[in-house]
């Protein structure tokens, strides 16, 4: 079992400042200028990136080039508190010259039903999560494609998710 952990200290207003057990700094707040973050945007962000991680190491273990990957997340939070994400949409653009569509599918499949914690977790709660992608082929056949591939959540256990 691993333990996650982190020190959240207050710098005044609403700056907080988190210091991970790894030893790395994250500094929240209400100030885009100041490079301080939301906590629920890190939150979404966290889920991409956690998905990103799995389907970027799945696609390698499959052997496929990537030439360029991109994830993009966007968030519903509802306006009554406790102001909760309510529906994610995620769609995971891929180019390389010999991605295959199936191939892209099965790596967001995996992810979302079995490796991402985060999903895990959000899909527990009230979130709704669409898991999409875009891809294109460069190879010698050049392709676009694109889709949803499933919705997990809401309210959906994790340790019944299939």
């Amino acid at each position: 079992m691993r333990m996650r952990s982190a020190v959240l200290t207050h710098r005044g207003g609403l700056r907080f400042e988190a210091v991970t057990g790894s030893g790395r700094k994250v500094v929240f707040g209400d100030d885009a200028a100041a490079n301080e973050h939301s906590p629920v945007e890190l939150v979404a962000a966290a889920l991409a990136a956690c998905t990103a991680m799995d389907v970027v190491s799945i696609m390698d273990k499959k052997r496929q080039v990537i030439e360029s990957y991109t994830v993009r997340v966007e968030a519903v939070q509802r306006d009554e508190y406790p102001q909760v994400l309510t529906r994610i949409q995620l769609v995971h653009e891929v180019t390389g010259p010999a991605v295959t569509e199936q191939d892209v599918r099965r790596c967001i499949e995996l992810s979302a039903m079995k490796y991402c914690p985060v999903n895990a977790m959000l899909s527990a709660g009230a979130a709704e999560i669409h898991h999409g992608y875009r891809v294109r082929g460069s190879g010698a056949k050049p392709f676009e494609a694109e889709g949803e591939v499933v919705v997990t959540g809401p309210n959906k256990r994790p340790d019944v998710v299939p």
